[in-house]
C-alpha cells in the first residue's frame, strides 16, 4: 500500500454514529479528505451477521466510488467475503499467520501495535502497516492499553523499522502535529470525525493539518 493511504485513516461502526447514518457520515469524511476507511462494527448495539454484512457492504460501495480503500477490522471471514481490500488486527484478535492463510492474495493487513517488540514481530510477519497507540487517553475502546504517546512511534523509528505507520486513539486536531513528527505517517480517528456537528468539516479540519 501506499504510505500516503495513512494520512487520514477514518474508522467507524453504526454505533459511532450517534444515530446518524453511517453512509452518510463516510461519505462527509470522504468529501472532507480521507485517504483510508477502516469498518469497525463493535460496541454497544453494533450490527451482527446479515445487518452487518448489508451495512459493510453499503459503505464498501461508497468508497470503492471514491477510490477510498475498505478495511475490516478483525472480521477475516467477512472481509473475504464481501472482497474487502484488507483487515486490521489487534494484538487480542486473529492471529497474524491465521489471518493471513484465509485472506486473498494482495489484501492488507494492518495490525495494531503497543511496543517496539510487538512492532518487530509484525514486521517480521509481513504487515503492511501498524497502528501504534494509544497515543493519548480514549473512551472509544474500552479495552484501552497504557497510554504510552507519541514516543512509542519515535521508539520504533529509532529501532531501524521503515514499515508504515499511522498513529491512533484520542486523535484531534491539536496533538496531530505532534504524531507526525514523532515518524508516523498519519493519523486514524473514530470519534473527532463521527461526534463532531459535521463530519466533512472535521475531516477537512485534519486534512488541513496534515497538510495532504
Amino acid at each position: 500500500m501506499k504510505r500516503e493511504e495513512l494520512n487520514l485513516y477514518f474508522v467507524m461502526g453504526s454505533s459511532d454514529c450517534n444515530g446518524r447514518d453511517p453512509s452518510g457520515v463516510l461519505q462527509e469524511a470522504i468529501n472532507g479528505g480521507i485517504t483510508l476507511f477502516q469498518f469497525r462494527e463493535k460496541g454497544h448495539d453494533a450490527k451482527v451477521g446479515a445487518e452487518k454484512k448489508e451495512l459493510a457492504l453499503e459503505l464498501k460501495k461508497i468508497c470503492k466510488r471514491h477510490d477510498i480503500r475498505f478495511i475490516v477490522n478483525d472480521d477475516i471471514d467477512l472481509a473475504v467475503e464481501i472482497g474487502a481490500d484488507g483487515v486490521h488486527i489487534g494484538q487480542e484478535d486473529t492471529a497474524f499467520p491465521v489471518a493471513k492463510e484465509k485472506l486473498i492474495s494482495r489484501m492488507i493487513i494492518g495490525v495494531s501495535c503497543h511496543t517496539v517488540e510487538e512492532a518487530e514481530a509484525a514486521v517480521n510477519h509481513g504487515a503492511d502497516y501498524i497502528g501504534v497507540g494509544p497515543m493519548y487517553f480514549t473512551t472509544t475502546k474500552k479495552d484501552i492499553r497504557e497510554v504510552k504517546g507519541p514516543e512509542v512511534v519515535r521508539q520504533i523509528r529509532n529501532a531501524g523499522m521503515t514499515i508504515p505507520i499511522v498513529g491512533i486513539g484520542g486523535i484531534s486536531v491539536e496533538n496531530t502535529g505532534e504524531i507526525l513528527e514523532s515518524g508516523a505517517d498519519g493519523v486514524a480517528v473514530i470519534s473527532a470525525i463521527t461526534k463532531a456537528g459535521s463530519p466533512f468539516a472535521a475531516a477537512s479540519e485534519f486534512s488541513r493539518c496534515i497538510g495532504k
